[in-house]
């Protein structure tokens, strides 16, 4: 929990830019930040969102590392060149966007590379931001070696027919299931991507396949409720508190 640590006892941990292997077969690089010590960490796979492979990524990546977790935040947006954040997230833009079947193989190679860490427990999670919350739901409910996930504000979760394109083929509520991982939610009630309706539709998708879920809204508060950098940050309460039953969920299904 946050801020839990003795102060004569403060966690470290090291962070680094590291390659792996897709499951694409190519290799691309992660950011990786891991704890300190011999372990056994759970792990946290943490799926880039649409504005990039950014700072803010790296930020959480070692808050989950300090927290006690191996953390690897694959780079969806290798094969779009190097640059900064923004210019990459444009290539991808101009592209019609980056295709789920490639996060999907990354997030696989970085579960594959999180379990095969000296320190792992062999328990992985599955998380991300806004486009990427959609990814983890998409990405849990095709690989079954997930062990949890959660879905921050995943816009595209619910998706219309004509919504779906060669990249998107499949609504990931479409797919629930097939989703073996139990899943928690972080929403705001302001939000309109995904709306307070395409939350209640996904939770009924849920509860009508028998799965293991817990969905959290906050009034008040509107889309990406953790991204203290942006000016939709509104209540930091909410941004705490959601981020302490995210970890919850993952210390109670991956430790």
């Amino acid at each position: 929990m946050w801020n839990t640590f003795s102060t004569d006892a403060v966690p470290g941990l090291s962070a680094r830019l590291q390659p792996m292997t897709s499951m694409m077969g190519d290799e691309i690089q992660a950011y990786v930040a891991t704890p300190d010590g011999p372990g056994p960490f759970p792990g946290v796979v943490f799926i880039p969102h649409a504005p990039g492979f950014d700072e803010i990524l790296f930020e959480y990546a070692r808050r989950w590392a300090m927290h006690g977790f191996n953390t690897a935040v694959p780079n969806i947006f290798f094969r779009y060149g190097a640059g900064s954040a923004d210019d990459v997230a444009a290539r991808v833009r101009s592209d019609n966007g980056i295709a789920d079947a490639s996060v999907v193989a990354d997030a696989h190679g970085a579960l594959t590379f999180l379990n095969a860490l000296p320190t792992s427990n062999g328990k992985v999670g599955v998380t991300g931001f806004c486009s990427a919350g959609r990814h983890a739901v998409l990405t849990a409910s095709l690989v079954p070696e997930f062990n949890a996930v959660a879905d921050c504000w995943g816009a595209g979760v619910v998706q219309s027919p004509e919504q779906t394109n060669e990249k998107r083929p499949v609504a990931p509520i479409d797919l629930t299931p097939q989703l073996n991982a139990p899943i928690i939610g972080i929403f705001g009630n302001e939000d309109t991507g995904p709306s307070p309706a395409q939350v209640n539709q996904h939770e009924e998708a849920l509860q009508a396949a028998g799965k293991t879920y817990m969905f959290h809204r906050y009034d008040g508060v509107g889309h990406g409720i953790w991204y203290y950098d942006r000016p939709n940050y509104k209540q930091p309460a909410a941004a705490i508190d959601g981020w302490n039953k995210v970890e919850d969920w993952f210390n109670q299904y991956l430790r």
